[in-house]
């Protein structure tokens, strides 16, 4: 066990060495093997250096260690936190909860040897002090915020027109932003046909395109590499391929158009890098960006200001329920790790809800169940 990644280190365990500030240092200790730990799980440098963080601030608001640590050290932690003058959102709560939570579980399994260590030093041990009733609840119901939803098709369309008029406006006054909103359009547009993150539409390469070998009328664009997609929790980000699939299929003509065609090309930048969207100065436009032209575009129509440019892989998940795809699909091509996940992002319209139910009453007047005759 003492070559385990994490194991309580070996001038600790000397029986010989007297320890000097004894609490300080086996906590500086402690931190240390979690991190070793997790770098040996395969976690990036910024996930584990955020974790070490939240337990150090935990650890100095207890004014205790980890060997003394108890459930109420926690909940007036948390309860301060949430109930302050910039009260933490209950996402933050979930992550810190969470970041205490593997800690104590880290510092009180066996495999490490800090019990045996606490034991000996402090006559007490480290123990779990996060529970199911002390720690918010992991569920999907509250995954996404109430008024995100899905766009209407109305909507979209409304938003898209606006978009297209306001580079058709610029372009006859002359001015040179109209190179910018044609960009954004697009960009919309393929975010909403791949049902792409606001990080992984913004990090799309020229060479992340290619083509499908079983739809061929799409060349090279019957796919689509995500090298930015979501991992999972500190595990960095992860790759996938999102097919073009016929509901979306006017993409492909928009991407010939912006690669090929004199769109993306018209940017002075364009030729030092491979990305996708560039800037009028910069190789790539920041991350922030489509998000504030969005807003801008949604605020122009009136739209609801809760329907951000994330909305758009709503609507493609949406939409593609309401088209008949497999839920199994639909998940693949989105990402998600969950079926739960996905069916929290579909939000059908009532139009969609009224004739599912009429087909099922139509399949059941079709095909009555058959009367056992031993009743």
């Amino acid at each position: 066990m003492q070559g385990v990644p994490g194991f309580v280190p070996r001038v600790l365990r000397d029986p010989d060495v007297g320890l000097f500030r004894a609490e300080d240092r086996v906590f500086e200790a402690m931190l240390d093997g979690w991190k070793a730990q997790m770098l040996a799980r395969g976690l990036t440098v910024q996930t584990i250096e955020g974790r070490c963080r939240v337990v150090q601030k935990f650890q100095e608001y207890a004014g205790t260690f980890p060997w003394t640590w108890r459930p109420v050290d926690l909940d007036d932690y948390m309860a301060e936190r949430r109930s302050g003058e910039k009260p933490i959102s209950l996402t933050t709560l979930r992550s810190d909860s969470n970041a205490i939570a593997m800690f104590c579980a880290y510092t009180a399994s066996p495999t490490y040897g800090w019990g045996e260590l606490c034991e000996q030093t402090f006559g007490d041990v480290p123990a779990q002090i996060a529970f199911d009733w002390n720690t918010p609840r992991h569920t999907t119901d509250d995954a996404v915020p109430p008024g995100r939803r899905a766009f209407k098709k109305k909507e979209l369309q409304q938003l898209f027109d606006h978009m297209d008029d306001l580079v058709d406006r610029e372009y006859a006054a002359g001015s040179k932003r109209w190179l910018q909103a044609l960009r954004d359009s697009i960009a919309f547009k393929v975010c909403y046909a791949y049902g792409l993150r606001r990080r992984e539409v913004t990090m799309l390469d020229v060479h992340d395109f290619g083509p499908n070998p079983y739809v061929p009328e799409y060349g090279e664009f019957g796919a689509v590499t995500i090298r930015w997609a979501k991992g999972t929790a500190g595990s960095g980000p992860r790759r996938r391929t999102v097919l073009t699939v016929p509901e979306f299929e006017w993409v492909v003509d928009l991407l010939k158009f912006w690669i090929h065609e004199g769109g993306r090309d018209q940017f002075p930048t364009a030729d030092r890098s491979p990305a996708l969207w560039p800037s009028e100065r910069a190789d790539r436009i920041r991350l922030g960006s489509l998000g504030d032209s969005f807003a801008a575009a949604r605020a122009a129509v009136g739209l609801p200001k809760e329907l951000g440019l994330h909305c758009l892989r709503h609507s493609y998940i949406t939409h593609l329920i309401e088209a008949g795809y497999d839920p199994a699909f639909v998940q693949t091509q989105a990402g998600h790790a969950y079926a739960s996940v996905t069916s929290v992002y579909t939000s059908v319209g009532d139009d969609f809800k009224q004739k599912t139910i009429q087909k099922l009453i139509a399949r059941r007047i079709a095909r009555p169940e058959e009367t056992n005759p031993d009743d």
